[in-house]
């Protein structure tokens, strides 16, 4: 499997539920963990860079970058929700194929 296929194959199987989570963790755990705000405009822009692209290979370098660092390499804080977990634990996933 190629970097780009193993990337869109997870994207795929993903994208729904981060779309649905990216926002509503926002909103319930933002006000506790505003660097979550970071992790949605991360996404946010990973979103428009995967659009653009089309059928090629997204750039997502530098939104990974971010958001290892933003999230200390996907750990999840222990006062947070199974969705926020979810969203770290799908993003983690992304990054993993993006870099396959």
């Amino acid at each position: 499997m190629t970097q780009q296929t193993a990337f869109k194959d997870t994207w795929k199987a993903n994208q729904k539920n981060l779309k649905l989570y990216v926002p509503v963790v926002a909103r319930v755990h933002g006000q506790h963990h505003p660097e979550f705000h970071q992790v949605r405009e991360q996404f946010d822009q990973m979103v428009e860079q995967i659009k653009l692209a089309g059928r090629k290979q997204p750039q997502l370098e530098a939104q990974f970058e971010a958001l290892r660092t933003i999230t200390d390499n996907y750990t999840v804080p222990g006062d947070v929700c199974e969705s926020y977990e979810a969203v770290y634990e799908m993003l983690k996933q992304l990054d993993q194929a993006y870099h396959a």
